[in-house]
């Protein structure tokens, strides 16, 4: 099996906002030009159609993956989103990463009239959609068709049975480093609770089919500040943070900050510890986070 540890990194930028279309394009040739690996968009109400913005972002780009990071499965029917998906891939020119979530946000589905199932019907739905999507996709007598002979497909999330639908299915694996407290109340995993996630997914890759490499494991990234004080942006944090100790989130791989040669130096150290080696930057960060790809390049 590939040691995590020696795996390239990649970054993603995570884009929230349009603007005008010459907005868009000029947002993504920033992002191309600054170095970012791949660019994302996310599947919220209220944030511009993810596939529309992508195929966008493929005009106004030639090196970056795009990808959305990630979709709500309970917006799609398998059906429909495999005829997105492929008719997607030809527009991007095969630069396609499909992410696919269970869905957290009750009130959208509300307003959008879909149900929103407990989180064991959610699961279920996410599985279903991953194994439908793929079977259409690689069936030779499916149209349109794909340009990649498999579209890369990451799934994110923490909880047990995501963990093990991805290690079933994904090219990738996106932690996003969230919890819920006692009162089920959002709150960021402390680090040895993200590392016993990970320690989770290790156990369910062994039932990871013979044929698929050992997925790549990405971490989602909420806070960049170069030489700044860390503790500073502790409120910009998703989720509650006091249950962490400062240490703990000086140390934590949701906040990165410090010169850049340091965060860096985390960067490793994450890769090192956790595994992860592809790191999605929310887009407020996107030339923050800049001096720190110039410096891991140099």
């Amino acid at each position: 099996m590939t040691n995590q540890a020696d795996r390239p990194f990649r970054f993603a930028v995570n884009m929230f906002s349009a603007g005008t279309a010459a907005d868009w394009r000029a947002k993504c040739r920033r992002a191309e030009e600054l170095g970012y690996d791949v660019i994302l968009v996310a599947d919220h109400l209220g944030m511009p159609a993810p596939f529309p913005f992508l195929a966008a972002a493929a005009g106004a780009t030639e090196r970056p993956r795009l990808g959305t990071y990630v979709l709500n499965a309970g917006f799609w029917n398998p059906a429909l989103l495999a005829r997105e998906v492929a008719t997607a891939d030809q527009l991007t020119g095969g630069r396609l990463e499909l992410g696919l979530g269970t869905g957290y946000v009750r009130a959208e589905h509300e307003s959008a009239g879909l149900p929103f199932g407990s989180p064991r019907e959610r699961v279920d739905h996410l599985a279903h959609t991953v194994t439908e999507v793929g079977r259409l996709l690689a069936d030779p007598g499916h149209m349109p068709a794909a340009v990649q002979p498999r579209v890369p497909v990451v799934i994110g999330g923490n909880g047990d049975r995501v963990l093990r639908t991805a290690a079933r299915h994904a090219t990738t694996m996106a932690f996003t480093g969230g919890g819920t407290g006692p009162d089920g109340t959002p709150r960021l995993l402390a680090p040895a609770a993200l590392e016993e996630r990970v320690a989770a997914y290790r156990r369910f890759e062994a039932e990871r089919p013979a044929e698929l490499a050992p997925a790549e494991l990405n971490f989602l990234v909420q806070v960049v500040t170069v030489d700044g004080d860390p503790l500073a942006r502790r409120g910009d944090l998703m989720g509650d943070t006091a249950h962490l100790t400062d240490e703990e989130l000086s140390d934590h791989p949701a906040l990165l900050s410090g010169p850049a040669e340091d965060i860096a130096a985390r960067l490793h150290a994450h890769r090192a510890r956790y595994g992860f080696s592809y790191f999605t930057i929310l887009e407020p960060y996107m030339e923050e986070f800049a001096p720190v790809l110039e410096y891991l390049r140099a």
